[in-house]
């Protein structure tokens, strides 16, 4: 078997962090077609339902910040940990597909759209994101929680899309593969966080802004559907890039401390791939 896939998405050895990232945008090259229309979808979704706690608290585009922040602050509060749940519920609906490609380059395949979408157990990714959504949206009310949950629960769709562990012990050998080497993985899942969201803070504000210097139209009379808009699409690649973080940070993690490496090479010809990337019990 070839030591990396098509694209040399992810060599069969630990990988340093920016090889990581490096490794995450390559997987997203690779299946852009498919995590991209579908993390756009779910961004505009998610701009819908954080529509009218904005209203509430009279979060003003393009910042969105309350008119009072006084009185507002706790309804405020609300807001920013209802986007955070929004936003882990949508990378682990997106980290199914994502998992899927992983596995298939760690193998030397690129699977197509079909069998990304096949493969990725839809149904237990949608149950997984319903479960972190509200976790992480829960740990972001206590400010620092954010940080742990964010941190430990990125793995839970790879583990079940991969690792061929039934659905209730996932969450539990996702946290523990985070927390390994000094909770590496979530660590790096926590700074890949923060770049992306300084690109989607400088994309999203600078499309405003700089419309508004061409001057061409009254960019603060639209200042509502361009915002929705610029951040709409900045996620539509922030997400699906975050997902391939979650694949990719997954495998290199079982490679670093499982020795998947190892065990693929010695794998005789014909073991069906399922059996080759299940965690062995």
């Amino acid at each position: 078997m070839p030591d990396a896939g098509p694209t040399a998405v992810l060599p069969r050895r630990p990988l340093t962090v920016g090889e990581l990232l490096d490794a995450a945008v390559l997987l997203l090259r690779d299946h852009a077609r498919v995590l991209v229309p579908l993390a756009l979808v779910l961004a505009l979704a998610e701009q819908a339902v954080l529509h009218p706690l904005r209203l509430l608290v009279e979060a003003d585009p393009p910042q969105w910040w309350p008119a009072d922040f006084g009185d507002s602050l706790p309804w405020y509060w609300l807001l920013l940990a209802t986007g955070a749940g929004t936003e882990a519920a949508i990378i682990a609906l997106l980290g199914g597909p994502a998992a899927r490609g992983a596995g298939a380059a760690l193998l030397g395949r690129r699977p197509g759209p079909a069998e990304l979408l096949r493969g990725s157990r839809p149904g237990a990714a949608l149950l997984a994101a319903v479960a972190v959504g509200p976790v992480v949206a829960l740990a972001a009310l206590t400010g620092p929680g954010w940080f742990l949950a964010y941190g430990l629960l990125g793995l839970v769709v790879p583990v079940l899309v991969l690792d061929g562990v039934p659905g209730h012990r996932a969450p539990w050998r996702a946290i523990r593969l985070a927390g390994r080497v000094s909770a590496r993985a979530a660590a790096v899942r926590l700074l890949g966080y923060l770049g992306w969201w300084l690109i989607r803070l400088g994309i999203g504000l600078g499309v405003y802004h700089g419309l508004g210097m061409l001057g061409l139209f009254d960019v603060s009379a639209w200042a509502l559907p361009v915002t929705v808009a610029a951040f709409a699409a900045v996620n539509a690649l922030a997400y699906p890039a975050l997902a391939c973080l979650d694949a990719v940070l997954h495998l290199e993690t079982r490679i670093r401390t499982e020795g998947l490496d190892i065990r693929l090479s010695r794998a005789p010809a014909g073991v069906p791939e399922p059996v080759l990337l299940a965690a062995q019990r």
